[in-house]
């Protein structure tokens, strides 16, 4: 009420600076302070009340008023201290010794003066601790025990010869009023507490409502009591589908055991906790095509008011760890994929060690025997053996080195495509025919099938041979004598499809998704049986992407092997997105018909360089 604003700024200001800012504190001071107000002054005003109905006061009647007086100094000292315990303790102490001054002046154990002890422990309610109040009522105790010790023994005065009337009723309007004023104290107390208890969970809710991470409050059993609402945007539910178990249901069944450990060790043990699990999205209904969003719950006890050695409630922050978890994968994508790549670059050397340093062996000990001829004469037979050695041993390290920088241009985007109109068939042909003799020292047959109206086709020849050679000399070297290989070219819808098919070992299946990897190569470079470089695969695979083609292939281990590729006809196709980086240069059907062995021979220098 507006009558009564004065007065609560003025008690307002006699609180202690130093629980101001404790808004719960301060209304306790504030309690105190104005029931305590309330009853000194209203002994004052009483006084004069008394004196007219009894007179001069005697010794008595003057103690009573004293103590009656007594609170005004007690509010001044929590003003001016701050010490609410003492001054609680010191006011339960000057309320016994007002009501054992007045009972025994009106009977003793008798006295209506007696109610005043129950006064004290109600006072001592209103501090909110329990040492005080366990003080305030032992103080009671104490002084009601003396009051009834001393009529015992005579040291008070008996009832009827006690002075009634006046003092009696006295000593009970000022119970009365006191008690009102502690009634009012306690109710002015309680509605503190509820404000701020409101104020407290109006800033929660507030908090909770506008926070992007899901806030859920779990009971110790750990169901849910309280969703925010970012559990629309979060799971595309309303947040009361994820009260009780609603939660608890969403987690993927392989995370729940780690959703309800972290919960019981919050609830159990006190001990905050955080993690990561899925929960499903979307509406009940939709449990098949519901997709799973990847969170991070960190949840945390709730201490207040909660007996040590009780599970205890959970509040929990939920946030969507999903892009994160994406990050994750793809950088343990890219680790295992330089795992994978050192481990073939360390395949690579190896093997490169030994098809380099075989050949230069050849090379350089067979260039010492010629050089050191007149040591140990040779005859016209052995020196062409060792010429021929060296020539064949040059030629197989160049093949090396040529595949090294085949495959370097190729992925660097640098090999230059030239384009250009010419008949397929003499192409496959030739390489067959090149080819022929190799498989026949292997003791292996060779054959073409090539259909009779297989069209031109615009494309890099010497790459389309290079191509052919490559498979031919592949399946030659890994079919084992008395087997075939079938070299096969014809024409399917719009593109051209060359195949290599052999008899030999074939290829394991884990091996087959890796094929043409740079570097890659089935087995160990220690152990394989035959000799290579494993970089042919490679080579022919960059060449066919660079003209807008595939590659593909199929094996069985120990049934051979079947290696297809298909090109494009047409010239414009060979621009194909996967060789952006490659050089196209088309030449003109007229240029190829008048000037064929000129570009045969720059191609040949092209390829020498």
């Amino acid at each position: 009420m507006p009558v009564f604003e004065p007065i609560r700024t003025y008690i307002d200001g006699l609180v202690h600076p130093s629980v101001r800012a404790d808004a719960l504190a301060a209304a306790r001071h504030r309690a105190f302070i104005g029931s305590h107000l309330g009853a000194g002054v209203a002994a004052l005003a009483l006084f004069p009340l008394y004196l007219a109905i009894r007179g001069a006061p005697d010794a008595a009647a003057v103690a009573a008023l004293a103590w009656l007086a007594s609170p005004l100094a007690l509010a001044w000292f929590l003003s001016a201290s701050g010490r609410f315990a003492a001054a609680h303790l010191a006011s339960a102490a000057a309320h016994a010794g007002l009501a054992l001054t007045i009972a025994s002046a009106t009977g003793g154990p008798a006295s209506p003066a007696l109610v005043w002890l129950a006064v004290i422990p109600l006072q001592a309610s209103l501090s909110g601790n329990r040492r005080v109040m366990i003080g305030a009522g032992a103080i009671a105790l104490v002084a009601a025990l003396g009051l009834f010790a001393a009529g015992a023994l005579g040291l008070v005065p008996p009832a009827d010869a006690s002075p009634q009337g006046a003092l009696m009723l006295f000593a009970v309007l000022a119970v009365v009023v006191y008690g009102t004023l502690l009634a009012l104290g306690s109710g002015a107390l309680m509605a503190s507490v509820e404000r701020l208890q409101h104020v407290h969970d109006a800033r929660y809710r507030l908090l909770a409502e506008h926070m992007t991470d899901l806030v859920t409050r779990h009971a110790p059993n750990g169901a849910v009591t309280f969703v925010s609402p970012a559990a629309e945007s979060l799971l595309g539910v309303a947040p009361s589908e994820l009260a009780g178990d609603g939660l608890f249901a969403r987690v993927h069944v392989a995370d729940r055991p780690a959703y309800l450990s972290a919960l019981s060790r919050a609830t159990a043990e006190g001990a905050p906790g955080a993690v990561e699990f899925r929960l499903r999205r979307g509406s009940a209904e939709d449990l098949a095509e519901a997709g799973h969003v990847w969170v991070e719950m960190r949840c945390r006890p709730v201490e207040d008011g909660v007996p040590n050695g009780t599970r205890r409630p959970v509040v929990a922050v939920t946030r969507d760890i999903s892009e994160r978890k994406r990050q994750e994968e793809t950088l343990e994508l890219a680790r295992c994929e330089a795992e994978r790549a050192d481990r073939a670059k360390t395949r690579f050397l190896a093997t490169m060690t030994h098809e380099l340093r075989t050949p230069l062996n050849a090379i350089i000990g067979f260039a010492e025997i010629l050089l050191n001829e007149r040591r140990m004469p040779l005859d016209a037979q052995k020196r062409g053996d060792y010429a021929r050695l060296i020539h064949e041993s040059g030629h197989h390290l160049l093949g090396v080195v040529n595949g090294i920088l085949d495959v370097s241009r190729i992925e660097s985007g640098k090999f230059d495509v030239l384009a250009e109109p010419f008949a397929l068939k003499p192409v496959v042909e030739g390489c067959c025919e090149m080819m022929a003799l190799k498989a026949q020292a292997a003791g292996l047959s060779l054959s073409a099938e090539i259909d009779a109206d297989l069209p031109e086709i615009v494309a890099d020849r010497r790459a389309l041979k290079q191509i052919l050679i490559n498979l031919i000399s592949n399946a030659v070297k890994f079919t084992k004598p008395g087997g075939t290989v079938t070299v096969r070219a014809a024409i399917e819808g719009s593109d051209v499809c060359l195949a290599v098919a052999d008899t030999g070992i074939g290829i394991d299946a884990a091996d087959l998704p890796r094929l043409g990897a740079p570097f890659f190569q089935c087995g160990s470079a220690y152990d394989r049986p035959f000799e290579g470089s494993g970089l042919g695969l490679s080579v022919v695979k960059g060449l066919v992407e660079l003209h807008g083609g595939r590659l593909e292939i199929a094996s069985r281990l120990g049934e051979g092997t079947l290696v297809t590729v298909r090109l494009p006809r047409d010239g414009e196709s060979a621009r194909h997105p996967a060789r952006s980086a490659a050089v196209v240069t088309p030449l003109p059907r007229r240029a190829h018909q008048e000037d064929a062995a000129a570009g045969d021979e720059t191609r040949e220098i092209r390829k020498r360089a």
